[in-house]
């Protein structure tokens, strides 16, 4: 099960990668089928007859993307009607899900070793420095290799 789970997280991070450098396109103020259909010099009622729309209705559309309340179908139908094809996809914060996947592993390790050295100290037993981080290493190992869902609480 460990294995499939690493080989899905492998898969699914190059899946992911092209979506890297869409990250740095700026989406235009106004949206991207504006832009697109001013380049074009198509005008509302023009998009809006594409769309079965009438001008007002092309005008919510556009409202609607620039105001990021727009849904993925009406966005799929303005771009088939700009005659674009509608690519989406997500960009992991951290580089990839493997980077997610260890920083949260490592901040779980970290916090569950503190609250065990926090009680050892209680009972002075504090171990030092170096054992809490080897400590945290080790851990942090066996909650990537666990993939446990505490990892999103």
């Amino acid at each position: 099960m460990r294995n499939q789970r690493k080989l899905l997280i492998e898969q699914l991070d190059q899946k992911l990668l092209p979506y890297q450098d869409a990250e740095k396109i700026n989406v235009p103020a106004h949206g991207w089928i504006k832009s697109i259909r001013t380049t074009l010099n198509m005008t509302l009622e023009q998009f809006g007859n594409r769309m079965g729309k009438t001008r007002q209705g092309a005008r919510r559309i556009e409202l609607s993307e620039a105001s990021e309340t727009i849904s993925i179908k009406l966005l799929k139908e303005a771009g088939l009607a700009l005659e674009m094809k509608l690519v989406y996809g997500f960009v992991p914060v951290h580089g990839s899900l493997e980077a997610l996947i260890e920083i949260k592993a490592r901040d779980l390790a970290r916090r569950i070793v503190k609250r065990t050295n926090q009680t050892m100290m209680l009972e002075d037993q504090s171990t030092g420095a170096d054992h809490m981080n080897k400590a945290i290493e080790e851990l942090t190992a066996e909650i990537r290799e666990e993939m446990n869902r505490s990892l999103w609480d």
